[in-house]
């Protein structure tokens, strides 16, 4: 399970260089990419996921829940 705070700490990582870690933390693989490559959307995405993250968390939760369902 993947937990709200530490998406909100890997998004912190966007001061050294590192933003989009938090999307592909949950499960957002192409766009954590993108956000990688292009400093975070040229901050304007990183600083729209500051709302978007407890979704994107409870949306991967939910799709692994569903996943390890017989």
């Amino acid at each position: 399970m993947r937990s709200t705070t530490g998406a909100y700490l890997l998004w912190l990582l966007i001061f050294v260089g590192f933003g989009g870690i938090h999307r592909i933390y949950a499960g957002k693989l192409w766009t954590g990419l993108l956000w990688l490559f292009t400093g975070g959307l040229f901050l304007v995405g990183q600083i729209i996921d500051l709302f978007l993250i407890p979704s994107m968390v409870e949306n991967a939760n939910l799709k692994q829940r569903l996943a390890a369902k017989p």
